[in-house]
């Protein structure tokens, strides 16, 4: 005859089993933690501490204290990169969000035909490379043989015509266009799916109290979106602030006479190109705070926001 566990034996099984589940999210997250603190966390922190150093990636780090942050501080070129870069932002931000806003209202009429392709095509950019995308409007900017001047002098718009990615004045709201034209679909995919959630009884309600379009616009869909909204332009910020290398790099290299070098394009060159990687390293955090700085303000914002529509 099978002898019952004792009292003592079913405690110990369960204490043991309630461990055993306790410990079991955290076996399954840990390989995903390892990861992140090697290829993020090391790093960083050592980024961090060679920023305030001598450093040539090779011998031994010199160090210097706070002085790559002062030289940092007297630095012309990389403030004039960093007013390109808020710029950057800026516009990025506001324009793509209006365009991406405007495109969603337009294709989530029902009536209109053909808007799965046109949505698709508005789309098309987000999936394509930073180098094809740069090589593509270098080809259409092109002062010999690109499309753009072309087309305006047809259009009986030849006073507009530019070197639009060698002339300093207008070289980095070139850049800025193609980055606005990559990205525009993306949001608009967001704000069509904020829209589609709505509810039409709110729209309706409002139409038999007499609310015009506009009101309609400004009192329902407007605070209904807040959350797509500020989601958009957190992303927005953000990536402007971080992802602006690949297109500069691509397309102007931070020229013509510096006029379109941002943050990261003048980081990479003073880290590989100069070889100095301490300041290369300072002016990396100068920038991550910047960030952060932006990204927290507009998390607080939908935060509040969030609480004062509960």
């Amino acid at each position: 005859m099978m002898k019952k566990p004792s009292a003592e034996q079913t405690l110990g099984g369960r204490l043991k089993g309630n461990r055993s589940d306790k410990a079991f999210p955290y076996l399954m997250i840990a390989p995903a933690i390892l990861l992140f603190c090697v290829f993020v966390i090391y790093p960083f922190a050592q980024g961090f501490i060679s920023s305030f150093h001598k450093w040539d990636g090779l011998s031994p780090m010199k160090w210097l204290g706070l002085r790559n942050y002062e030289n940092i501080m007297q630095d012309s070129l990389f403030w004039g990169a960093m007013k390109n870069t808020f710029l950057y932002a800026i516009l990025v931000t506001i324009i793509k969000n209006i365009f991406a806003l405007l495109l969603a209202l337009f294709l989530v009429k029902k009536v209109l035909p053909g808007r799965t392709l046109f949505r698709t095509a508005v789309y098309l950019p987000v999936t394509m490379s930073y180098v094809v995308i740069g090589v593509l409007w270098m080809w259409i900017f092109n002062p010999t043989f690109g499309l753009l001047n072309p087309l305006l002098e047809f259009m009986g718009l030849g006073g507009l015509i530019r070197g639009w990615l060698s002339d300093p004045d207008v070289a980095i709201y070139s850049v800025i266009w193609v980055d606005i034209w990559k990205w525009t679909g993306f949001h608009m995919v967001m704000y069509v799916a904020g829209l589609n959630s709505i509810p039409e009884d709110y729209y309706e309600a409002a139409a038999i109290d007499g609310a015009s379009s506009w009101q309609r616009f400004w009192k329902i869909t407007i605070p209904q979106l807040n959350s797509t909204i500020f989601t958009n332009l957190l992303m927005s910020v953000t990536g402007a602030f971080t992802s602006n290398y690949a297109l500069v790099n691509v397309m102007t290299g931070g020229g013509p006479n510096n006029a379109t070098e941002v943050a990261a394009t003048y980081i990479v060159k003073t880290g590989l190109k100069y070889v100095n990687l301490g300041k290369a390293n300072a002016m990396t955090f100068v920038l991550f705070i910047f960030t952060l700085v932006f990204g927290m303000i507009q998390l607080k914002t939908i935060v509040r926001d969030e609480n004062y529509d509960h």
